[in-house]
């Protein structure tokens, strides 16, 4: 699976070097054998990004860095390009993030997926695993013919300062309570940019989601 994720990484446009970042002696050994680049990194560290933050603090001529998450073995090289995009165009976005349309009512309640809504440029105000926004005046079954919902991706692109800057912040209460990495960033009162994709990916959390994506990966090649 690693091999996947790191070879589709490899065909981004806009990648010039890929990286696996783990704390795991089997994935090192896999990458090597395959011919791969890894750093390994502390047991210790509390989500993805504080892991690719402690590979970053050594890639000092560095100026994007993005984190692609090992377990997302179908995700599309462009989907990367179109995460990086809006930090190439403006020199003053920090952070960037993937979003899709959700239309799927089954999804909006699934608490698996986290949901995000929009300003009107773009930028993230909330991040949620609950269905938001609340569509008032739509009944049960109505509510994505009624209203706009967005799938948060979970895949982020930072400039390497405020990456470094980030890890070193403090966990957050909604954080915590949400369980979603991605708030410590809002509630410290910074702002994340989300390029809007179609693309979806099909990460590999369970033993069923293991045996979908071979069968995916198998019609592909």
């Amino acid at each position: 699976m690693i091999q996947h994720v790191y070879e589709r990484a490899s065909r981004a446009r806009l990648v010039n070097r890929v990286i696996v970042a783990t704390d795991d002696e089997r994935i090192s050994v896999v990458v090597r054998g395959f011919g791969g680049e890894v750093i390994m990194t502390p047991r210790t560290l509390q989500s993805g990004s504080d892991r690719i933050a402690a590979v970053a603090r050594s890639l000092e001529d560095v100026d994007i860095v993005v984190n692609v998450q090992g377990d997302e073995p179908l995700i599309e090289p462009d989907m990367i390009d179109q995460g990086i995009l809006p930090l190439h165009q403006d020199p003053s976005v920090a952070v960037g993030t993937l979003v899709r349309e959700l239309v799927s009512e089954e999804d909006l309640d699934n608490p698996a997926i986290a949901k995000v809504v929009l300003d009107n440029n773009g930028y993230c105000l909330y991040f949620s695993r609950s269905a938001i926004p609340f569509v008032r005046d739509a009944g049960q079954g109505r509510r994505t013919s009624a209203g706009k919902f967005y799938k948060h991706i979970g895949f982020y692109v930072y400039r390497r300062e405020f990456l470094l800057r980030y890890a070193d912040l403090p966990q957050t209460p909604l954080e915590l309570l949400e369980k979603l990495e991605q708030l410590r960033i809002l509630e410290h009162g910074y702002r994340i940019k989300a390029a809007i994709t179609t693309y979806d990916t099909t990460p590999v959390d369970t033993a069923a989601d293991l045996e979908k994506v071979r069968v995916l990966v198998a019609g592909i090649t």
